[in-house]
Parts: C-alpha cells; structure tokens; sequence
C-alpha cells in the first residue's frame, strides 16, 4: 500500500482503508497541496476518528500523507483569511485537535515528509511515530505570531523533555528526521520505500496480538497519570488492574500463552469490557 503522488479532483481530502488484520489506514490526501489542511479535511478527520472509535473491526489506526509530504499545517487560503479579520473556520463547532489521543485504541504517525503547525500537532497526538530521515518537523507557532496551540506546550515537553520543547517552540525551527530521533520527537526512522509498511506492520502485530481493552486502559493511564502523583498513579492502576482481570480478555490472553496459539480477543465494544 503507498500513498498515491497525485489525486483526482473528486478524490476525498482523506483516504480511508481497513486491511483484514484491522488497521485503518488514513491518508491526508491533497498532494497537490502538500496535504494542506481545510476545513473540508477536519471534518473528514473527526468523522473518521469516530467511525475508527465506533467499529469493533477497526482495532489500530495508521496516519500518513499523500506524496511527499505528511501535512506542513494550515492552507495558506485560511491563513491568509484568518490573519487579515476573516473568518474562515466557524467558531465553537469544532472539537479539539486532539483526536488521535481521545482515541482508545493505538494511533500509529508515518511521517513521509514535511510536517508543520496542525501537521505538528497531529502527529504528536499518535501514539507512536515513525519518520523518514528526510522528513521536517516545524511548530511554526511563532513565526506565525501565534502562541502553542491545542495543548502541544502540555504534551510536547512530555515527548522531548523541557529543553528540546523550549527551543522547538521558540524558535520553530525544522528538525530533519535524524535530529527528531536523537530527541525522541519520533520513535523509528525507516527509508521511504518502507515507511508505511513498516508503521502497517507495527500497527498489525498490535492489533493481532495484544487486547484492544487493555490498550485502552493504557492510554488512559498514560494520560491521567501525566496529571498525577506516583502513589496516585500506583493507586490507580491497582483499581485498573482488579478491573482488567474481570474481563474476557485477561483470561484468553493467559491461555492462548499457555496453548501456543495467537490469542482472539474481541474488539472493543464486542464484550471486551
């Protein structure tokens, strides 16, 4: 599977497709444009993340950019619209742009190219994040005169520590993708002929092998726990644990072990929980 360099003109602005093991593969779709966001493509995105969120099938999500590029932020269009008293983007009817981490199931960034502003922000909400060495991560807040958006200065010195946060956002600087690897901005750089099978791959051994409930209690523990002390994080994983271990999965996870056999946990919402 490999992003497609150039899209019709009726192509929707983000491709979406289920392999058999249960990871949705979503692809910002608008190479002409670098994979630019609009309004159209947030739309998309949100209504995908729910189906993604609502379909026991869909067990692991995959994000990747058409062409050559991941997404380097806004379209110039709204930008333009909006730094001149425009209103391009209707007010108080959008959710956060936080989805990837609402999401109670793995999301896994395959950064194939540039990857600025909103760009920035959503591969940061992933879980997990693969890159090309070519690959160029920018904030861009403040060359654009604009402050941290949606939580990026919560969760990005949490990823890279306070140092590399700092300077990251101060300076909006690009970082290539050996340099975002040495700081820990992302978790594997892979040549670009495997990128995405290298991230599907990842995505499929976790949606094969491990309880879709089990790692939806754990992004939620990793989450709740940023906010917490460590005996309150201990103490809350002692409940999650009791939990954990009255559904379907904690036994099914022990004996597919004990039988040597690829375990066949439900989905979520499928009598998991």
């Amino acid at each position: 599977m490999t992003p497609t360099a150039t899209a019709p003109a009726t192509a929707p602005v983000i491709l979406s497709e289920l392999t058999a093991d249960g990871v949705m593969v979503l692809t910002l779709n608008r190479p002409d444009r670098h994979n630019a966001w609009t309004l159209e493509m947030e739309l998309l995105y949100n209504e995908l993340f729910d189906r993604a969120e609502s379909d026991p099938a869909v067990r692991a999500v995959v994000l990747t950019g058409a062409g050559r590029s991941f997404c380097p932020g806004m379209d110039m269009s709204v930008l333009d619209g909006a730094s001149s008293g425009a209103r391009p983007w209707p007010t108080g009817q959008l959710p956060p742009r936080t989805r990837p981490l609402a999401l109670p199931k793995p999301v896994v960034a395959a950064v194939n190219g540039g990857c600025a502003g909103i760009g920035f922000i959503q591969a940061l909400m992933c879980d997990v994040r693969f890159a090309v060495p070519g690959a160029r991560f920018a904030a861009a807040f403040s060359r654009r005169g604009l402050v941290a958006e949606d939580g990026v200065s919560w969760i990005l010195p949490r990823v890279v520590g306070y140092g590399h946060a700092s300077d990251l956002l101060l300076s909006s600087r690009r970082v290539d993708g050996p340099e975002a690897l040495a700081m820990g901005l992302v978790n594997r750089l892979v040549e670009p002929d495997e990128l995405l099978p290298a991230a599907l791959a990842y995505a499929t051994e976790l949606a094969r092998e491990c309880s879709p409930y089990a790692m939806s209690l754990i992004k939620r523990q990793l989450l709740d726990d940023q906010a917490r002390a460590f005996p309150d994080g201990r103490d809350s994983a002692i409940a999650l644990l009791a939990t954990a271990k009255r559904a379907p999965d904690y036994r099914e996870g022990v004996t597919s072990y004990i039988e040597h056999r690829p375990p066949r946990f439900a989905g979520l919402g499928e009598g998991s929980s």
